[in-house]
């Protein structure tokens, strides 16, 4: 072969008349690029050996391995795809057929090679063993599951759990106690008092702790292992969706992780492609590859001929002298692929002028990752898994969960914590050695071993203090809480995608909620209509209403060319299809409102949709387009002659945009066509109120209209690329539709949505409905919600985004429906609110949504409804779509909230009252020993790190925490209720086990075992009863509302009450501890009982007394700000005279009629303005009037 001097790897051309014609592709060896792959970024194509040769699996009956169809796709290599024959060659290399899809019963029972697929041979095939075509799939191109990633064992959690510094510090000293005990166990003798042998225990502490430093290293661990594997659980549910499919020559839908090699799979504006693959047919594809290439303009998707011809285009045109026999040569079917002729070397080829080659230039290779921005088009699949683009990016991207902002917090406060709790071991540390030293003035130890031992027990004591000040069970609380949450949450039906967002929830101060599915239950029916400008139609007419027909007879007094007409526009220009629903009956499967309208012309006696789609041949589709509120669909109808043919675009839309763009309508005449008239103004004032009428009744209208041409593309009309598609807004730029009428779909309120929204008033939170249906739907719809209410705003989404920033702040406190909104006022609103200093939380389930999604504190998408993008650019994704389930997220928000902050009043009350106590009693008493041991702390420990946390992180939440506010942004972590808990319960703590300890009450030295040990058990019932007391954070003294809800509670207090028994009465010897009687036992229980009536005294003390504390203003507000009282109505944000003066202005411009808006809803929106303006009442009153 020739080759350039630089021997660089050869490009395939191909003249794009041969590809009509099936010639093959040639070999160019040249180190110039192609002109089917130049772009204004020179891309180095892979044109290895191995991509052009056979495999050698016998069992692979498939002509390709997955590296080769890799290849096509990274980079992009259009030359590869011809010469691997295109998608039809693809198609045969991978036993799959384009037009019906797989079958999932097929069996393969024939072997085909890369040579014949190159070669165009149809013929060779090789006879193969049957086998199940989706088993040989999946063994040879993988699963659309990435495969799991690599978690830590049990034994890796426990190292991770170990390396804390603390419980190092402290094994080493177990270890040097453990070996000193050995030492003196078997070197020094012990005796009784009668002078008899006895067995040495001095090693049992060493054991001890390190035994507990193993329960406490293993309780972490696990509790770890048992969190990734639910984590895991989750993230499996997150990633699994639904895909439209088509199988066996029916579309239907699969779950993403069924998809296979070979598949023919569906796409549409808003999915996020699932699989690599290449383009089969579809109508103005456009992607967004951003997210895989780095690329942000939308890169246009063609069948690979169309890319080919373009490219040759481009080519010739920057070249037009180049001889078209150097991108042609003749069919070369005795040569392997290795060895095609070359028919150019890289001295006759001609670089393109980058200059003049766009840099993304339409190609048909479908990237996985990326987003369908706008089209429809169906692709066939040939990277699935960690072979496709987006799953090796994934396999590289693979890291850590990221801390929530509670954890991050926590740490903090835990680092203090520490600090403050090893300064004051450093001191006890100090204070005991000192004192024991000093102590050598009545005599010196003659053992070594014992001023060893001695000093070793001082260290693990001191260490130990550590080990207690350090409040290592706050991440552990956060990280059950959370746990516990995302669990429970998904039973009630909310998709924790980013954990953040269970804490943030919690506080959210206003919700902007869509209205479709969300509100209402998204299931629609048609259920009114007007044809024409006076046909009209009702589902159950009353006897009263003769001039308005049921549904099932307009067909029968409607003309047969309308009816027809009418059911061709809606059957053609609509992406719902023939499925089945979850019960697994057949239905229409789709959009709800297309849904509604195919079961509405199955009413009225139609032929069934997919009859008419086979009917008629698409020549252009304008998918719906949030910005333009409508969609088109352009058919070619044949005539009697071959000559004559009509291009008939059918519309539909937003009711009001469509009767703008009209300027004639149907008639019910009867005649051989469909008969029309000019739509005159008497028309439009009939119809804009039918509108109005339907739009008050909740009903969403939609308008159906329709043109046609005699030609395609229109003359005159502006077409560019390979394929002739023409701008929508050509279609409407004249107004030159024919209206055929208005329908009007009733989509009924959600059961409870009335009371979801009650309770979110109550819980303070503000919530907007935010939709694209027009204002008296809106308003209406609103109105039942309880969402409007008197004095409230209602406003289009175009007057609201033209607003200044001054008129912004006036209006958004009032601002109840914002209404005829696009994405992007959603967008503004978001934006505006949160700098306001709002919490925001916002519903969306479109892609243009993803922008606010993303922006919100918290995003919901629409689990049903919602496109791929809208549920990526989301922290929650809410399963059933329904508002209810806002109100969940809002309770478990709060009560993850509640749970840590609970945890952290418990965890430091133990540690203040651990800390002072082992501080004092060791340096107090005569021996350095403290009346707590390290055994003694490590199981308080024990108990504060796991136990508690499990107890206290996992209460259920209850209607009560909606009959509170918000907490902002800046309220502290622990609030002054709690310091007061924390400081009046830690004084209790240390004084009872003083008075025990020093008092003299009970006849005991305070170096007797048996005081010291009724001071341990009443200390740990102390904490055990706290527990109880720690349930309530609040004022409220009922602390065992709803106990019997949390059994890990109940398991936990029975638990440590059991344990703490055994402790006492079977563990002397590990524990330091000694039996006692009764009275000791209820000294202890009756004393712990105290914690209950402390807690109620503290309760009862006014947060004012300790107004002197706070100095500083905002400090004094944060932690004395006012109690909650009831609903949160936000005031009015004071934004200066300007506001004021434009909502004036507006007002005066309405009475002379030059209004920003000239329409029907202009009399809703004005006044609505002046309602946020209290200095605006005498305009006010009249403006209400109107309304």
């Amino acid at each position: 072969m020739a080759t350039d001097s630089n021997d660089k790897p050869p490009a395939i051309v191909t003249h794009p008349d041969a590809l009509e014609h099936g010639g093959e592709p040639t070999l160019v060896g040249t180190a110039t690029p192609s002109p089917v792959t130049s772009t204004a970024k020179e891309v180095h194509v892979d044109m290895r050996e191995d991509l052009v040769t056979p495999h050698n699996d016998s069992s692979n009956p498939f002509a390709f391995v997955p590296s080769q169809l890799e290849a096509l796709m990274d980079p992009k290599n259009l030359d590869l795809l011809i010469k691997y024959g295109g998608l039809e060659g693809v198609a045969r290399g991978l036993h799959a057929d384009i037009h019906d899809g797989l079958s999932p019963n097929a069996e393969i029972n024939s072997s085909i090679t890369l040579d014949s697929i190159m070669q165009s041979d149809t013929q060779a095939a090789s006879s193969y063993a049957a086998a199940s075509s989706f088993e040989k799939r999946d063994q040879f191109f993988g699963t659309n599951v990435l495969p799991q990633a690599k978690g830590k064992n049990i034994f890796q959690l426990m190292l991770l759990a170990f390396r804390d510094k603390t419980l190092i510090l402290l094994g080493v000293a177990a270890i040097i106690s453990l070996a000193v005990g050995i030492y003196e166990t078997i070197a020094i003798p012990e005796y009784d008092e009668f002078g008899n042998k006895v067995p040495g225990i001095k090693w049992v502490e060493g054991v001890v702790i390190i035994a507990a430093i193993t329960i406490v290293v293993l309780a972490g661990s696990i509790n770890d292992f048992q969190k990734d594997k639910q984590f895991r659980k989750l993230n499996a549910k997150k990633e699994d969706r639904q895909v439209k499919a088509t199988r066996q020559g029916e579309t239907q839908l699969i779950s993403v992780h069924d998809v296979k090699v070979g598949d023919i799979i569906h796409l549409e504006p808003g999915d996020v492609v699932a699989t690599d693959g290449i383009f089969i047919e579809g109508h103005n594809l456009k992607c967004d590859e951003s997210a895989a290439t780095g690329e942000s303009d939308a890169v246009r998707k063609l069948d690979w001929q169309a890319c080919v011809r373009k490219a040759y285009s481009i080519e010739q045109a920057a070249s037009p002298e180049k001889d078209k026999s150097d991108y042609l040569a003749p069919p070369s079917p005795n040569k392997g692929a290795a060895s095609s002729s070359s028919v150019g070397t890289a001295s006759t080829r001609h670089e393109l002028p980058k200059a003049q080659l766009h840099h993304s230039l339409p190609d048909p290779f479908i990237l996985s990752g990326s987003t369908v921005l706008e089209g429809v088009c169906t692709y066939l699949v040939t990277g699935v898994g960690e072979h496709s683009y987006h799953g090796r990016t994934m396999m590289a991207l693979r890291t850590e969960d990221e801390m929530t902002p509670l954890q991050i917090k926590l740490n903090g406060l835990a680092g203090m914590i520490t600090k403050l709790g090893s300064a004051a071991a450093i001191l006890m540390l100090i204070a005991l050695l000192i004192r024991y030293f000093v102590g050598f003035r009545h005599g010196i130890p003659s053992e070594a071993s014992v001023i060893v031992s001695d000093v070793m027990s001082i260290l693990i004591l001191v260490v130990t203090v550590i080990v207690v000040a350090v409040p290592e069970g706050l991440p552990l609380a956060v990280t059950l809480a959370l746990a516990y949450a995302t669990q429970r949450m998904l039973k009630d039906n909310n998709l924790v995608r980013v954990l953040a967002s269970c804490e943030t929830m919690g506080n959210a101060t206003t919700v902007c909620s869509d209205k479709t599915g969300t509100l209402t239950q998204n299931k629609m029916t048609v259920v009114a209509g007007t044809f024409g400008s006076s046909f009209r139609f009702r589902r159950d007419p009353s006897v009263s209403q003769t001039d308005v027909s049921d549904v099932p007879a307009v067909a029968e007094k409607l003309p047969k060319p309308v009816t027809n007409l009418i059911s061709q526009g809606i059957a053609i220009n609509s992406t719902a299809f023939q499925g089945k629903d979850e019960n697994g009956q057949p239905a229409v499967v789709g959009n709800k409102t297309e849904t509604a309208l195919l079961n509405f012309t199955s009413e009225i006696g139609s032929e069934h949709f997919d009859v008419l789609r086979k009917r008629y041949e698409v020549e252009q589709v304008f998918p719906f387009s949030s910005d333009r509120k409508a969609m088109a669909t352009v058919i070619k109808i044949p005539g009697e002659k071959p000559s004559q043919v009509t291009y008939r675009v059918h519309f539909k839309g937003a009711s009001e945009i469509m009767v703008e763009n009209c300027s004639r309508v149907i008639t019910s005449d009867h005649g051989d066509d469909v008969q029309s008239r000019p739509l005159s103004e008497a028309d439009r004032t009939r119809i804009d109120h039918i509108i109005q009428t339907y739009a008050s009744q909740s009903l969403r209208t939609i308008g159906v209209a329709y043109r046609d041409y005699d030609h395609w593309p229109p003359v005159g009309s502006a077409t560019a690329g390979v394929e002739a598609d023409v701008p929508y807004e050509d279609l409407v730029r004249d107004q030159g539709l024919t209206l055929v009428g208005v329908i009007g779909i009733e989509d009924p309120l959600r059961p409870g949505v009335k009371d979801a929204v009650r309770a979110c008033q109550q819980a303070g939170v503000f919530v907007r409905m935010v939709t694209g249906d027009n204002v008296m739907t809106a308003k209406s719809i609103a109105r039942q919600c309880g969402i409007y209410t008197t004095g409230g705003v209602v406003m289009e989404g175009p007057v609201f985004r033209h607003l200044s920033p001054s008129e912004m702040d006036a209006v958004i406190p009032r601002l109840q429906v914002l209404a005829r909104s696009s994405p992007e006022d959603k967008r503004i609103l978001v934006e505006r609110l949160k700098e306001l200093g709002e919490i925001v939380a916002v519903t969306g389930d479109g892609t243009n949504d993803g922008p606010a999604l993303k922006l919100a504190d918290v995003g919901f998408s629409m689990g049903i409804a919602g496109t791929e993008v809208a549920k990526e650019a989301s922290a929650i994704i809410l399963m059933d779509d329904n508002f209810a389930s806002i109100v969940k997220a809002i309770m478990w928000g709060r009560c993850v909230n509640d749970g840590v902050r609970k945890f952290l009043e418990f965890q430091l009350t133990v540690n203040v009252t651990a800390v002072v106590l082992t501080f004092i009693s060791g340096v107090a008493s005569e021996t350095q020993k403290s009346v707590l041991t390290a055994v003694q702390l490590l199981w308080v420990n024990l108990i504060m790190d796991t136990l508690a946390a499990l107890a206290l992180a996992t209460d259920p939440p209850t209607e009560e925490l909606l009959q509170r506010g918000p907490q902002p942004k800046s309220a502290p972590l622990i609030s002054l209720q709690m310091w007061k808990m924390i400081i009046g319960q830690s004084i209790f703590q240390i004084i009872v086990t003083f008075v025990l300890l020093y008092g003299g009450i009970l006849d005991y030295h305070p170096e007797d075992t048996v005081l010291q040990t009724i001071v341990f058990n009443t200390f740990v019932f102390c904490q055990i009863f706290n527990e109880i007391n720690c349930r309530r954070i609040d004022r409220k003294f009922n602390v065992f509302h709803n106990i019997w809800a949390n059994k890990f509670f109940i398991f936990v207090f029975f638990t440590c009450v059991i344990l703490q028994a055994i402790i006492v009465n079977f563990a002397g010897v590990a524990f330091q501890v000694t039996q006692i009687n009764g009275p000791s036992w209820a000294i202890a229980i009756v004393v712990g009982l105290f914690a209950l009536p402390v807690g109620v005294v503290v309760r009862m003390i006014p947060d004012t007394w300790f107004a002197f504390l706070f100095r500083n203003p905002a400090t004094r507000q944060r932690y004395l700000g006012g109690d909650y009282k009831g609903p949160i109505v936000p005031s009015i944000y004071m934004a200066g005279n300007d506001a004021y003066k434009n909502v004036e202005q507006e007002i005066v411009a309405f009475k002379e009629g030059e209004g920003r808006r000239e329409s029907v809803t202009a009399s809703i929106v004005i006044p609505s303005m002046v309602a946020a303006a209290p200095s605006a009442g005498a305009a006010l009153s009249v403006s209400e009037k109107r309304d």
